[in-house]
């Protein structure tokens, strides 16, 4: 096995639950080209059984390992052309955990721009800092007499030489930096201020106005919000640490001081001891406090990533309303309500627009044309946008079809339109788009949205797929952390969703195919236009007669794609063309034809998955693929449901306390749900209102595109702000729930001082020497 394989391997198997065996293996086939819904699917034997979860952790650390690997390499090289590389040193370097520790290592050895320390050497003062430290029981201010010189020009300038000289020394020593970020990380608060002047502008960041909390326990949303706050310059934010204690040495120069035995009051003791004052107040608390910033923003940010991602996956996965003809409609006032009609397959059949509000106000004539419209296309479903209008637009299409009869002799009889609100999210970023354009050249951009609004009802993921993720707008702050880590995040949850699914080969979009495992863009549009050229596929084995799509190619992306009523049953299956022979002899074993025992359950679970083993295919697959030929091609996703909107309650106004509604969860954050109840605001059911029981995390009780139940509790008119509440009680007991005004008292209550007693390494030499140097301090 690869040396660096095998290494990475001991490091990620610990942190993803896993035997450093099954991570070897999959960093091998990774390595190889294989994507992660391959592996999890196809390769169980080789990984032993590792899932999606475990393998997008894999891939994510393995390249952290990596680039900290190539970054380790080079810092040794720079290290060693200096000629300082020692075998101690070396160990240290191979041994750091994180970037940070390595960078600390290097820090001494790292090509920087002439700094004062470097000026002080130049100028003879480096003896003057090494006899301070060598003799402690000597006065420094009479050691420096004997450093004047022309570039000298006192006993001042040659002691301040010396300060810079040590104080870099301080602040390169990496196991002493690493101590002082360990405590920060431990005692360090984040602490949030008002900018004067600042208060009515920037009142929706007024919960933070005068807010401290624990560094170490700021969560996501509260972090990312603080850091908004600062970047629209209404607050100001500061880390500080140990800011109670009421010592006159803090910990942090205390442990400066016990790095260097600076612990009895000798002359040359209290000016170190002022001189590491000066090196935590000047250098490394600002260098730490920006390394804490900096990660709290990563922290918040990996935490915003996958509460995105989560609540992507939800809505990528909802119930889709299936293959029955749908009338989408866009909502407006002025420009009219767009409105597209597709068939079962999501073809557009008709468009026009209507204009039942003001400024037209034709009611009748809208009505009468919706009406026309579901008559002649038999439409089953009618998907109405959650944008601007849309409750006006939801009480026209009820009042229509109310008075509405789809049955007559000349179109037979048929159900009348269910009705659905839709969310619109990301909907006109679609419809302007190239690959809206390419489908509908001659269409107007604005009926697009219409066509997307109706598909995302019949097939949320095939529609979904076709729009950058982060423009569904289903994250909380998700245009305040990295975009490239959050595309890349989304990226990979859009690619799980559609291969957990599959995809029928014969209908599917460019854009779906492309999130194929291996495919991509260009061989998703080389299927369709060798679909478009030859007619549908009969069989998968058919892939390798288009254009670029090789073996390899084939392998990853053949098990997720179905043909429905092919040549080949099989292929309507997930089971995969590899190992179709296996399917075959438990086909045989059953004394069946394979379209006969597909959907048998009782004949398929009688047997032995053992009987069917080889030395390519174990267990896992063989009994994934009679799990298959149970339900083949089975759809992960749950059946459909719509949430009804309460008559009469159209706007937050409407609103009031008690009421208890019906409403759809929009998006799921790390403090609460919000929920769609139909009146143009998502109001918010937070964390501790979920449930009549303690909540960690809001994904035990709800996912984006659940229909729940909920108590109005209280109602903001002029913020736009709606508390809900889903526990029994109805909100009227709220144990978490955290008021703006006390945030910073409720912080402090979760702080615990250090004891006043509390013994302290070398605390009676460290008491005496942090008096003398207060004295001192206070004298100058």
């Amino acid at each position: 096995m690869n040396t660096d394989i095998k290494h990475i391997a001991a490091i990620i198997s610990a942190e993803i639950n896993a035997r450093p065996d099954q991570a070897a293996a999959a960093i091998t086939l990774l390595d190889g080209g294989a994507t992660v819904p391959f592996i999890a699917r196809y390769r169980k034997e080789a990984t032993g059984g590792l899932d999606d979860t475990q393998l997008r952790t894999l891939s994510e650390r393995l390249s952290y390992l990596r680039d900290m690997d190539a970054r380790r390499n080079t810092i040794t090289s720079s290290i060693r052309e200096q000629g300082k590389l020692t075998p101690e040193l070396e160990e240290k370097i191979i041994a750091a955990a994180t970037k940070a520790e390595l960078e600390d290592i290097y820090l001494p050895y790292k090509p920087k721009r002439r700094t004062k320390a470097e000026i002080a050497r130049e100028r003879g003062l480096g003896g003057l800092a090494e006899a301070i430290l060598a003799n402690r029981s000597l006065v420094p201010a009479d050691l420096a007499l004997a450093y004047i010189n022309d570039e000298v020009a006192d006993v001042k300038a040659a002691l301040e030489g010396a300060r810079d000289i040590i104080a870099e020394n301080f602040s390169e020593n990496a196991d002493l930096v690493g101590r002082l970020r360990n405590h920060m990380h431990e005692h360090a608060v984040l602490r949030a201020r008002v900018v004067d002047g600042k208060q009515e502008e920037g009142a929706k960041f007024s919960d933070y106005f005068d807010h401290f909390e624990r560094w170490s326990a700021v969560p996501s949303h509260r972090a990312l919000a603080m850091l908004r706050g600062r970047n629209e310059e209404v607050l100001a934010l500061d880390i500080e640490v140990d800011a109670d204690d009421p010592s006159p040495m803090p910990p942090a120069v205390r442990m400066i001081c016990n790095a260097y035995a600076i612990a009895h009051t000798l002359p040359g003791n209290l000016w170190l001891a002022e001189v590491a004052h000066w090196t935590w107040r000047v250098k490394l608390s600002l260098h730490l406090s920006l390394d804490l910033m900096r990660d709290l923003r990563e922290r918040a940010e990996d935490a915003a990533i996958h509460v995105f991602g989560r609540n992507l996956k939800d809505l990528l996965l909802a119930a889709p309303a299936g293959s029955r003809p749908t009338m989408g409609l866009d909502p407006g006032i002025r420009t009219g309500v767009k409105v597209a009609v597709i068939d079962g397959t999501g073809k557009l059949l008709a468009t026009s627009t209507v204009y039942p509000f003001q400024p037209r106000n034709d009611l009748r004539g809208a009505q009468a044309e919706l009406s026309a419209l579901i008559r002649q296309h038999r439409v089953e479903l009618i998907a109405i946008g959650n944008g601007t209008a849309s409750r006006e637009t939801e009480r026209m299409v009820a009042d229509l079809l109310a008075d509405i009869s789809v049955s007559g002799p000349s179109s037979g009889s048929a159900p009348k339109p269910t009705k659905v609100i839709v969310s619109e999210a990301g909907a006109s970023v679609y419809s302007a788009s190239p690959a809206a354009a390419a489908e509908f050249p001659d269409l107007d951009v604005s009926l697009r949205g219409a066509v997307s609004i109706a598909r995302r009802l019949q097939d949320p993921l095939a529609e979904l797929v076709k729009i950058e993720p982060k423009s569904i707008g289903v994250g909380q702050y998700q245009h305040d952390v990295d975009q490239f880590r959050l595309a890349r995040a989304l990226d990979a949850v859009v690619e799980d969703a559609v291969n957990a699914v599959g995809v029928d080969l014969n209908t599917a979009s460019a854009p779906l195919l492309a999130r194929v495992s291996g495919l991509g863009a260009s061989l998703a549009q080389a299927i369709v236009l060798h679909r478009d050229l030859n007619g549908p596929f009969s069989t998968r084995k058919e892939l390798l007669k288009v254009a670029r799509l090789g073996p390899r190619a084939f392998e990853q992306c053949a098990g997720f794609l179905r043909i429905a009523d092919g040549a080949e049953p099989l292929d309507a299956s997930a089971v995969h063309p590899e190992a179709y022979s296996v399917a075959k002899k438990i086909v045989a074993a059953c004394g069946r034809d394979v379209r006969a025992l597909m959907n048998d359950s009782a004949a398929l679970k009688a047997l032995d998955a053992r009987l069917f083993t080889d030395e390519r295919f174990g267990l896992p697959t063989v009994r994934d693929i009679i799990a298959e030929l149970e339900k083949p091609g089975r759809d992960p996703r749950p059946s459909f449901r719509t949430a009804s909107f309460a008559d009469g309650v159209d706007d937050i106004k409407d609103l009031k306390p008690g009421m208890i509604l019906e409403g759809t969860v929009t998006n799921v954050a790390a403090f609460g749900a919000f929920v769609d109840i139909g009146v143009h605001q998502d109001g918010l059911v937070h964390v501790s209102q979920l449930a009549d029981r303690f909540i960690k995390d809001p994904h035990e009780v709800v996912k984006a595109g659940d229909v729940v139940k909920v108590r109005v509790v209280e109602i903001d008119v002029k913020r736009k702000r709606i508390g809900l509440s889903m526990s029994k009680d109805g909100g009227t007991t709220q144990p978490e729930r955290r008021q703006p005004e006390n945030t910073g008292q409720r912080a402090a209550r979760n702080f615990k001082k250090p004891a006043p007693n509390k013994p302290v390494q070398e605390a009676s030499s460290q008491g005496a020497l942090g008096a003398a140097l207060t004295e001192a301090l206070r004298r100058k």
